[in-house]
């Protein structure tokens, strides 16, 4: 794949915000946010066996925010974030956006466009060009981004658009050409993802409260699209309070291609508001809108509290400032301009979601569909949880704590409010979406609880835990689970809810509930009524617990977005029983050596060995310490972190699936990742930079700072000589949350061949369920 290089980005002049590294450790002048290149990852056409790659958005947000305002080339289609940088058009720029995600996308709302000369509204004609007749051309030679910053100039119009955002707020700049009429118009009902249809279940609101300021709401029904086409069931309300630099003396209303000038209040469908005005060359007029799930008022309130004034550069810096203390709290030394770009926004891409979806004051809308307020967390959502619980929510154990506590507080919540009792799989503004297999919430909470973040209700988690895996609410086969101790024809689904029994397994024994335990532990080994030893790997099985016709490792019988080569690595909680299994240490490294061999070290599109462009896989590169070959992680770590992920548009992969992919980088990058998150074991990698400072939290950690440093370090030194923890010499490829979060010098030595000897004896590997006493 062809990899286009982006323009330098221009360096912020804010004053800097909090750092723990001096300036000096990145280029003359710099800090580690000026690295962040949202660009990255924002491509969504699919080539060479490709998924879309990235799918990011590139406008501003804050960390965890609410708001995201980016600009929007696409409405229908699988295109996710709404942005693709092969678009040649910018319909609009909007308030909400989703990261990374494929299954069509969602959010996309209140979408705004500058223009002049004649109205451009909605006609009658091709989808979606009819839905957009206003877009412009643009070249991203004048696109800008950063973070918290966003600027393109817009070629049919002449106009430059500059946004920025705070964390349930936006503001736009608008510089205009001279022109007699220019107009801003304010498309209430787009979505990303919305169907093409002529009728439309979804109703709007605007009206003008003064001379400067209008406010209303969108209604979102997934009967008109949206997440999966609707099939996500997906329903929320935006609410907004705008205000604009400029009087509202000439405005409007549209409803489909129907147009009512002065209308001051409308509630229709397919409806959008617009206001004109003249302009002289070089003109700036701003607009700056509260976003709130909650309410109106809630949305006023968030723009009072964000976005007092009118000030653009001081919100400006006030984003890129929440930024630079954010990610400064994992700082590095060392690396090419190109990594500390990658590792810069892969920290950004890992810091949007779960996002806040609560007010200022704490308000928010329950899975009830009653407004709730709450003191203690802010409550959160996108959770996308067959991604994230791999690799993100174990790497915001360690850099975010708190967040990973909001979520199981929002999990809690949202089992309750729903009614439902248990947990989703994926969800989305309280919509339990039945999104891909297993119960990864399970798994999240359960790993908070083994790595002591406690500050929620434990019994009440634990009640949400068991009944999403003791009953069949979630469906996902479980169910059949429960009945068989597989899920009849599906490999994946077994695997994944085997799991997620484990992982309910060690919860429940540390709050002493025995029975559980016991009985959880057991169907925890339940991978191995899918084993089928004659052709040496997982199989798909009927209900009569006959074998399906096998197909090959590569052929997809029985296997979610996988193959059973690539899902039969699925036994994260005990690989020492699945080399038990193959029979023995040789054989499973002949079964996943050629895993590897066979992919060819190339990661930019999908393939049908070593997969990293979906989440299946993300484990397996650390499992060779289980068959005493350390060296091979090493390897393939540095191969995938260099083949996969790269400082341009098309430089994520696959999909970034709400910093699932980054997230992964980044513990790579850090040295050292899980195989199975609930146990608290990190499997020792090759870290990428000579010294990462991790800033770790006292509120659930034992110590304030991890500094990890590798000496002799470069592109060819990949191998581990040595590690050492505080002075002690560790020689086991594995370490735990206790070590890494109790602070102090983590220390590898690097050269350029394996040191065989280091962590390759059979006792040192990692545990296993299979290898601990019972």
């Amino acid at each position: 794949m062809k990899h286009i290089k982006l323009p330098t980005l221009l360096l912020c002049t804010a004053v800097a915000a909090i750092s723990i590294l001096p300036v000096d450790c990145y280029a003359a002048g710099k800090q580690l946010v000026d690295y962040i290149d949202p660009m990255i990852g924002c491509y969504t056409k699919k080539e060479k066996g490709s998924h879309g790659l990235g799918k990011t958005f590139p406008g501003p947000c804050t960390p965890f925010g609410l708001v995201q305002l980016s600009p929007d080339t696409i409405t229908g289609g699988d295109h996710g974030s709404g942005y693709s940088t092969h678009h040649t058009s910018i319909e609009g720029f909007s308030f909400t956006h989703m990261s990374g995600i494929g299954w069509y996308g969602d959010l996309g709302n209140f979408q705004v466009m500058p223009t002049t000369g004649e109205r451009q509204w909605m006609r009658t004609g091709k989808w979606p060009d009819m839905r957009h007749p206003a877009k412009s051309k643009y070249s991203h030679d004048e696109e800008i981004a950063k973070a918290g910053y966003y600027s393109v100039n817009l070629k049919r119009y002449g106009i430059r658009t500059e946004l920025t955002a705070a964390p349930r707020a936006g503001m736009i700049r608008f510089t205009y050409p001279e022109a007699q009429t220019s107009r801003i118009q304010i498309d209430l009902a787009r979505r990303i993802g919305m169907k093409e249809v002529r009728k439309h279940h979804s109703t709007q609101h605007v009206e003008v409260v003064d001379e400067r300021t209008i406010q209303g709401y969108m209604q979102c029904s997934n009967k008109d699209g949206g997440w999966g086409k609707g099939k996500g069931l997906v329903n929320y309300t935006v609410h907004f309070y705008a205000q604009f630099s400029k009087p509202i003396t000439q405005f409007g209303v549209w409803e489909w291609d129907k147009v009512m000038p002065g209308t001051r209040k409308h509630t229709g469908k397919n409806s959008g508001f617009y206001l004109e005005f003249p302009t002289s060359k070089g003109e700036q007029v701003l607009m700056k809108v509260g976003i709130s799930f909650t309410s109106v008022e809630g949305a006023k309130a968030n723009l009072q509290h964000d976005i007092p004034g009118w000030d653009f550069e001081t919100v400006r810096q006030q984003a890129r400032a929440l930024w630079s203390n954010a990610i400064d709290g994992v700082a590095i030394e060392g690396g090419t301009e190109d990594e500390k770009t990658v590792f810069a926004t892969c920290l950004y891409h890992s810091f949007i979601d779960p996002r806040g979806v609560s007010d200022v004051d704490g308000s928010y809308i329950g899975a009830d569909k009653q407004v709730h307020r709450v003191d203690k967390f802010t409550y959160r959502t996108l959770f996308s949880g067959w991604d994230v619980f791999r690799s993100q929510f174990p790497f915001l154990t360690i850099v975010r704590p708190d967040i990973v506590n909001d979520q199981v507080n929002s999990l809690i919540q949202l089992a309750e409010l729903s009614g439902k009792g248990y947990l989703p799989r994926w969800e989305m503004l309280n919509a339990y979406s039945g999104c891909m297999v297993g119960d990864p919430a399970v798994t999240v909470i359960a790993e908070a609880y083994q790595k002591g973040i406690r500050d929620y209700d434990l019994e009440r988690a634990y009640e949400a835990c068991r009944k999403t895996v003791f009953t069949s609410g979630n469906g996902s086969g479980r169910q059949e689970f429960n009945e068989y101790g597989y899920v009849p024809n599906c490999i994946s689904r077994t695997l994944e809810l085997t799991y997620a029994n484990y992982s309910l397994a060690v919860m429940a024994e540390g709050l002493g509930k025995t029975e559980d335990a016991k009985a959880l532990y057991q169907s925890a080994m339940n991978y191995r009524k899918v084993y089928d030893s004659s052709v040496g790997n997982m199989r798909a099985k009927k209900a009569d617990g006959s074998w399906h016709q096998w197909q090959g490792l590569l052929k997809g019988t029985g296997c979610v977005e996988s193959n059973p080569y690539q899902q039969g690595w699925y036994v994260p909680h005990d690989v020492q029983g699945l080399i038990n299994l193959m029979g023995g240490t040789e054989k499973f490294l002949d079964h996943l050596i050629p895993f590897f061999d066979k992919s060819e070290g190339q990661f930019t599109g999908w393939n049908h060995y070593y997969n990293h462009a979906n989440e299946p896989v993300h484990h397996v590169a650390y499992m060779f310490p289980y068959g005493d070959r350390p060296w091979l992680t090493q390897k393939w770590v540095r191969t995938i972190m260099k083949n996969a992920y790269f400082a341009d548009v098309k430089g994520l992969c696959g999909n970034e699936d709400v910093g699932q992919m980054s997230a992964w980088y980044l513990l790579s990058a850090m040295g050292f990742h899980p195989v199975d998150p609930v146990s608290g074991i990190y499997i020792v990698g090759s870290p990428l930079f000579d010294k990462i400072t991790v800033r770790l939290n006292p509120k659930y950690h034992r110590g304030k700072e991890l500094v990890i440093l590798a000496h002799n370090n470069s592109a060819k030194n990949m191998y581990v000589q040595s590690l050492s923890l505080n002075g002690k010499a560790i020689n086991r490829a594995w370490l735990t949350h206790e070590e890494i979060t109790s602070g102090g010098r983590l220390e590898f030595t690097m050269g350029p061949k394996p040191n065989q000897s280091w962590a390759s004896q059979k006792e040192k590997r990692p545990p296993s369920l299979s290898s601990q006493q019972r």
